[in-house]
């Protein structure tokens, strides 16, 4: 079969305000042509941080609508990627990635609030929230700590804080349940009633985790690399990304906090082809067949070190 084209958006780091500071991107892999259909330049965000509210977020699919966050708002494009409308919501800050469950909710990872959020798609808001927090308990004698999942109304003043503690960056959904992970968590955990469960285990420095197989795949962010692995931790198969030189590249002055090269974010798995294709800096979308453990494609839509993938998503229409 022909290798798929994907959506990419993207985060220009340490852009400048009146900058162009993210965008998205149509990207056919197998003809190695792309588009960029969306050129994000507003003003009206936080620049604070590595990529505080710039650029485009986590992707998702409802019918003929597109869904995609940005830092702190949830916006809904037409296929020619014109804004039809977008929710707010106070809990929602420095999104990550969102999820769609195909029965009318989206989950969407609150970054910046140590939370997972809700919304409904036919109510047009935002209807649940779930503060995660490290909660010390005893266990058979012994001093545990656990992750809880402390329920809250996100139309309510009374919610979750407003703090980045775990990071969570990653949502996903494995039938009806939302699974989620963070960078400093060192596991995928799964929310079921009302419970913060645990999946599987997975290194720190993680992106985009999620379960596939009988294991997990992720952007090993701290490997400069995909892994698939176990449910245990232990490595399976590793793919690396592209890496470029230095004269290659724009802005590779600037410090590694910022941006850096291998920089590992975005993915998404085309069963039909056995692919895992992730997004790495600058720029950089890469399909990797897990059969062969070879790289099958390679396409680079800028070479500025900036330029960092976020979400990426299989391109339906």
């Amino acid at each position: 079969m022909p290798l798929p084209t994907v959506l990419m958006t993207e985060v220009v780091r340490s852009s400048e305000q009146g900058d162009s500071h993210g965008g998205a991107y149509l990207i056919d892999l197998e003809t190695k042509k792309f588009e960029k259909v969306l050129d994000w330049n507003r003003m009206d965000i936080v620049w604070e941080g590595r990529g505080g509210g710039r650029g485009l977020r986590g992707i998702c699919y409802v019918g003929d609508e597109i869904y995609i966050a940005a830092g702190n708002e949830l916006f809904v494009f037409d296929q020619q990627f014109t804004v039809l409308r977008s929710f707010t919501c106070e809990y929602l800050r420095h999104c990550h990635e969102i999820a769609y469950d195909g029965e009318g909710f989206i989950y969407l990872s609150s970054t910046g609030c140590d939370s997972i959020l809700r919304f409904d798609i036919n109510a047009g808001g935002f209807d649940l929230g779930w503060w995660i927090r490290p909660v010390v308990q005893q266990r058979d004698g012994k001093t545990v700590t656990v992750l809880s999942a402390s329920e809250y109304n996100p139309a309510h003043p009374d919610g979750a804080h407003f703090k980045d503690t775990l990071h969570i960056n990653n949502v996903c959904v494995l039938g009806k349940t939302p699974v989620f992970s963070g960078l400093w968590m060192s596991m995928l955990v799964a929310i079921k009633d009302g419970q913060a469960v645990p999946f599987a285990v997975v290194p720190e420095t993680t992106h985009n985790c999620q379960p596939l197989g009988q294991g997990v795949v992720m952007n090993s962010t701290g490997q400069d690399a995909v892994l698939m692995a176990d449910r245990q931790g232990n490595p399976v198969k590793q793919f690396e990304y592209p890496r470029y030189e230095e004269s290659e590249m724009t802005n590779a002055n600037i410090p590694g906090d910022y941006a850096r090269q291998a920089f590992g974010r975005g993915l998404c798995v085309d069963m039909e082809n056995r692919l895992v294709i992730a997004g790495s800096s600058p720029g950089t979308v890469s399909a990797f067949d897990v059969q062969s453990e070879k790289m099958v494609a390679s396409v680079q839509v800028s070479n500025d070190l900036r330029n960092a993938p976020h979400g990426l998503e299989i391109w339906p229409y």
